[in-house]
């Protein structure tokens, strides 16, 4: 995809170094084809003794002659990014950003460049099995679209969506949503132990069933309340336990902190949703 492109990571984070992973690892991209920037000198080192990609402390620099810009910080260093480069980056270049929550509006008129991707990835994408949710400007080419698709489709899945504010969403549902996954887990892991089993062992058993029950709802064609009541005999182990998450608000809260994350996000970006 990317034979003659040069790719310009801006933030040299697990999120950066995921995706910059995942490129390398599918040959998408030659490593030295890869700039990535970072304050943090160690981090760079690393960065060209794993990926043998380029690196550079000054961000001015590292997007000279670039034709995609990552914009990987953490949220609160986009401001200080956007104001160093401003007015520096040649019009056309694209702009894909996974700040979390920071609006295209903003990332426009920070950097004066209308060709712009907002995308919402996630951790899994660390291991190739990611979900990112993206939207784009009307000033990004079709050929800059599919360059985006590509990137992310080297993370896993991706999703595109027309509005914006679809991005808020996915940040509650997919971007957090592995920490509820894992929380879960351990949560899982811990009443194993509790009752006996070693956390050896009941890691492994917890780990293959959320896998499996994964995989197995991914495979069924219909809704995952039929593979929930194929599980439920009358009466039986799984209906009691079922019984007390449901008593307990499983459902609910669930649905609580997932919006909650929704609010957070818009409220990171100053929506007024």
């Amino acid at each position: 995809m990317f034979t003659t492109e040069k790719i310009t990571f801006i933030g040299g984070g697990v999120m950066g170094e995921a995706m910059i992973a995942a490129l390398l690892r599918q040959h998408q991209i030659d490593p030295q084809h890869i700039t990535a920037c970072d304050p943090i000198k160690e981090r760079g080192e690393f960065l060209i003794k794993e990926f043998g990609v380029r690196y550079s402390a000054d961000n001015v620099e590292g997007v000279q002659e670039t034709d995609i810009i990552v914009l990987s910080v953490k949220p609160q260093f986009l401001d200080d990014v956007l104001a160093g480069l401003n007015g520096k980056i040649r019009a056309g270049v694209l702009i894909i950003s996974i700040v979390a929550g920071a609006p295209i509006e903003k990332i426009m008129r920070g950097f004066e460049i209308e060709t712009v991707v907002r995308v919402m990835p996630n951790t899994p994408a660390r291991i190739g099995q990611g979900m990112s949710v993206w939207t784009a400007t009307d000033a990004v080419s079709d050929i800059q679209r599919n360059q985006t698709r590509a990137i992310l489709q080297s993370l896993g899945k991706e999703i595109f969506v027309e509005k914006e504010y679809f991005l808020d969403m996915a940040t509650a549902l997919s971007g957090s949503g592995p920490a509820y996954i894992f929380l879960f887990i351990e949560a899982l892991i811990d009443a194993g132990v509790q009752m006996g089993f070693s956390h050896h062992v009941a890691k492994e058993m917890v780990l293959q069933t959320v896998s499996g029950s994964v995989e197995l709802a991914r495979q069924y064609p219909h809704h995952p309340a039929e593979l929930k009541n194929m599980v439920t005999s009358p009466g039986g182990t799984t209906a009691d336990a079922l019984y007390q998450l449901e008593k307990g608000g499983f459902r609910a809260i669930i649905s609580k902190a997932v919006f909650a994350a929704y609010q957070k996000s818009i409220a990171l970006g100053g929506n007024d949703q």
